[in-house]
């Protein structure tokens, strides 16, 4: 990474807007009257994240939205009685609820992890304001019932952290040891990326939010059927269960070296209607920061279909 690149993603301002349960903080790269795209990060990540996909972005005439989602860094529930909740039909709603908050029509939505799962979400359940999507791990929406089972145990240990934040004693060790918790997850999810402790640090400021803990907690429990979800959520989740496919122009991509997605993910094809193209990388999970430029690329890939 340049010197002036780095420069300019530590002088990005947060900007925040509210939605019907949050403070969203977010950052905002290139022209107001720009072709709009939000990206949207997962756990163990944050917002910067995107630092290198969204300059490219910016450059190419893109206004690129990039928020904290709920529990991380900046954003903030409204109230205190609102549920802490993680569960995919309130992070997808995040996403369709900032775009409406920011008077964005037709954005393009890019993630990876939770951001990944949150924004198929959103394309599935909200065709009609959702104008492209580039998904890691391509159908990403949770199926509850098929994690009700179990996976190759190759695949179990890999998820070692989902199954310890089943218990008590997992939400004291995320708690005391946040920081050492995502560290670990990067080295095992992304192996070969020769990342700093200054990059890794900056985005560990994010867990230090106080509902961090509680929606990382509820979000494993819940997509594991061990905990409930949001009453009010519940039909938008009985929606997913029945995979809706995805009618949205899409680029789907994975990562050859990402232990969580062992074999890809190539079978989901037929779970998208629209324009469709399937590519792999030889990388690890953390493809917007291990290869920007493929990320960027995909995004202006799907708004080139569009124009």
């Amino acid at each position: 990474m340049s010197a002036v690149k780095s420069k300019l993603m530590d002088e990005q301002p947060v900007k925040f807007i509210e939605t019907g349960a949050l403070r969203i903080a977010y950052l905002e790269y290139g022209p107001g009257n720009g072709w709009p795209v939000i990206l949207s990060h997962g756990f163990p990540y944050d917002a910067h994240a995107f630092d290198e996909v969204a300059l490219i972005l910016a450059q190419a005439g893109s206004r690129v939205i990039v928020p904290y989602t709920r529990g991380f860094g900046p954003t903030q529930f409204i109230s205190p009685h609102t549920m802490r909740n993680g569960q995919q039909a309130a992070r997808g709603a995040d996403i369709i609820q900032l775009s409406d908050a920011l008077g964005l029509v037709g954005p393009i939505l890019g993630g990876f992890d939770w951001g990944g799962n949150a924004s198929c979400v959103a394309a599935a359940l909200w065709p009609e304001k959702v104008a492209g999507l580039v998904s890691y791990a391509s159908y990403d929406v949770i199926d509850i019932e098929q994690q009700k089972h179990t996976f190759a145990p190759s695949l179990e240990r890999v998820c070692w952290y989902q199954h310890l934040f089943q218990s008590e004693r997992g939400r004291e060790c995320l708690t005391e040891h946040r920081y050492e918790i995502g560290r670990m997850l990067w080295n095992e999810w992304s192996p070969g990326w020769q990342f700093d402790e200054a990059l890794y640090a900056r985005t560990a400021a994010a867990f230090e939010n106080p509902d961090f803990v509680d929606v990382v907690i509820h979000c494993y429990r819940f997509m594991h059927g061990l905990e409930p979800g949001e009453p009010t959520l519940q039909p938008l989740e009985d929606l997913l269960a029945q995979k809706p496919k995805i009618k949205a122009p899409t680029v789907t991509i994975d990562g050859a070296k990402d232990p969580l997605k062992p074999g890809g993910t190539s079978d989901h094809s037929g779970l998208f209607v629209g324009l469709h193209e399937h590519i792999v990388v030889d990388t690890g999970h953390n493809v917007p920061q291990e290869l920007p430029g493929v990320f960027a690329d995909a995004i202006i890939k799907v708004h080139g279909w569009l124009c």
